[in-house]
């Protein structure tokens, strides 16, 4: 039985619980103050007639004496009060309201003897008239009855009908007002209620279609110091998060489908050349020693891509994995310097420049294009906006400044084995150095392949004789310092700019191994820029071409990632 009824409790509405609940309080509080109203209302009325009836008694009595004795007249009294004279020995002598009949005559069922009023001392007494319905306060007092002075009793009462008639209107005036007080306090709780819960009733028609898979509902419309506008934002957080997280599982999810397809498509290419090739040399096909050098040199050159390929790969998956990096202060120019070197001598015909830009504010509005990069996704969205202006001028000592196949003071820097044997040529003039500090906290073998992979891009995707820029400047009101790749060829396309740093995204559909790369150089550049709390931005060179900038936090400034490694000297 308990169980049922917590079954069916449960099984109301809020509002309707609410509501129910507020009107039984308001009722029993109605109840309980209007029944203690009434009985101390009425024990107060009965105290006030007693009181009137004792001294009415006592100067009945005093007036009565005093007519026995011949010493005045006998009291009028009010037709209100029943009067009745015994004589000393408790015998009825004389009464008022003989009019009435003996049923409404209150009946006194105690002896009036003298001795027995005496011992009652004027206390009150309740009577019951001769039908049992009414009842009456009676006072007894003794009194002379005889010149002689002989001694009876006087008893007078009065009706409680009255005193009972007011109580029963007030009862009739008190309910009366207490059921208009609780139904009008009903409807205003069922109105407040209904009007609070309305944000809830959101929330439950917006959970309702989040249940059905539209993630996009957001919740609104309540106050927000409120409990429920709080828990409305607190909500539109958590779905706003639930929301970005399942958009960014169906972004990853198609991004590794589409990984997968591409990584299959670039490997099937080449492994079908070499099984091709193996084939022709097994079935015999080859036959002279010019045939069977061709193949082999064929296979090296698919086996040596698929190596390029799978080596891409791995650095993306290592990047993925988000590893500490090993931080040390790491100068840009350097860098800028021996990527320009490196790009000369593996084309000779190029010109490249090394140039920095002048110390000077950047504009923040195009310094907030630079878009964040999301290193989960390897997405990086770019916008097109004016480069900060530079001017070429000379590096601090040892710098070089690069014209044609000019490699100036290039004996400044230790041979790598990586570097390419260059003819000596003349020394650039000397000129005076300029104070810029391009210094942050990295790891420089990743920004040497950022700038590597950038340079790469621009010498492919440019004229041959047509010059490349390496610019390093500072941005010191937002403690940031950048190097970019300028080139003069045909440029990016807006349309395109946000998906270039997508893995094995090309501008080129076909494929062709004569356009370049497999589309993952740019995909690196992003995963290395933003593990080093970096952005990279896009924009058109003026005069046409496609400048690439990538900024990161200057050493120091509170942007900057920690150092999580010890570095060597």
């Amino acid at each position: 039985m308990h169980q049922s009824l917590m079954e069916r409790w449960s099984r109301v509405s809020l509002r309707s619980k609410i509501t129910g609940v507020t009107v039984l309080m308001l009722t029993l509080g109605l109840l309980v103050s209007g029944i203690g109203t009434m009985a101390m209302l009425r024990q107060y009325v009965i105290q006030q007639v007693d009181a009137q009836l004792q001294a009415d008694a006592q100067t009945a009595s005093n007036s009565y004496s005093a007519a026995a004795l011949g010493q005045g007249t006998t009291a009028v009294v009010s037709s209100d009060y029943f009067v009745a004279l015994y004589d000393e020995h408790g015998n009825l002598k004389n009464h008022t309201w003989r009019e009435r009949p003996a049923r409404e005559l209150p009946q006194i069922s105690i002896p009036l003897d003298l001795q027995t009023v005496i011992e009652l001392d004027g206390k009150t007494m309740t009577l019951k008239d001769g039908a049992g319905d009414t009842q009456f306060l009676a006072v007894a007092v003794p009194l002379v009855i005889s010149p002689q002075g002989t001694l009876g009793t006087l008893v007078m009462a009065v009706s409680l009908k009255p005193t009972e008639n007011t109580m029963a209107t007030y009862l009739t005036i008190f309910l009366g007002f207490g059921l208009g007080v609780v139904l009008v306090g009903a409807l205003l709780t069922r109105l407040l209620v209904t009007s609070t819960f309305a944000p809830l009733r959101e929330v439950e028609r917006t959970a309702a279609a989040i249940a059905d898979g539209d993630f996009s509902q957001r919740l609104g419309g309540a106050t927000p110091n409120t409990e429920v506008g709080r828990l409305n934002r607190s909500l539109n957080t958590m779905l706003s998060r639930i929301d970005r997280l399942f958009k960014d599982r169906a972004r990853t999810i198609d991004q590794m489908r589409r990984f997968v397809g591409d990584a299959s498509h670039e490997l099937r290419t080449p492994l079908v050349s070499v099984r091709g090739y193996a084939e022709l040399y097994r079935m015999g096909a080859l036959q002279s020693p010019e045939e069977i050098a061709q193949a082999m040199e064929r296979i090296e050159k698919e086996a040596i891509r698929m190596g390029g390929l799978v080596e891409d790969l791995l650095e993306l998956a290592r990047l993925d994995e988000t590893k500490p990096l090993a931080l040390a202060p790491v100068d840009l120019i350097p860098l800028a310097r021996d990527a320009a070197l490196d790009a000369m001598a593996s084309s000779p015909g190029r010109t490249v420049t090394v140039v920095s830009a002048a110390p000077a504010e950047f504009d923040d509005t195009t310094d907030r294009q630079a878009i964040d990069l999301a290193h989960s996704t390897g997405e990086v969205p770019s916008t097109p906006g004016p480069a900060p202006k530079t001017e070429e001028t000379a590096l601090p000592a040892g710098s070089v400044s690069f014209a044609g196949a000019t490699l100036a003071r290039l004996r400044t820097r230790k041979p790598r084995k990586t570097d390419v044997p260059t003819p000596p040529a003349e020394p650039a003039p000397e000129t005076a150095p300029v104070s810029v500090q391009a210094v942050v906290m990295a790891e420089e073998n990743k920004i040497r392949q950022v700038i590597t992979n950038l340079m790469g891009n621009a010498l492919r995707f440019s004229p041959a004789d047509s010059p490349v820029e390496l610019e390093v400047a500072v941005d010191r009101r937002n403690q940031r310092a950048s190097i970019a790749v300028i080139d003069h060829g045909e440029g990016i396309p807006p349309q395109i700019r946000d998906k270039i740093f997508q893995r094995f995204w090309r501008a080129d559909t076909s494929r062709a191994r004569e356009t370049g790369g497999s589309g993952l150089g740019l995909a690196i550049v992003a995963s290395i820029v933003a593990s080093h709390n970096g952005t990279v931005q896009v924009v058109d060179t003026p005069g046409g071409g496609a400048t690439f900038r990538v900024w990161f936090p200057l050493a120091g400034s509170p942007n900057a990632p920690q150092r999580l490694a010890p570095t060597t000297p």
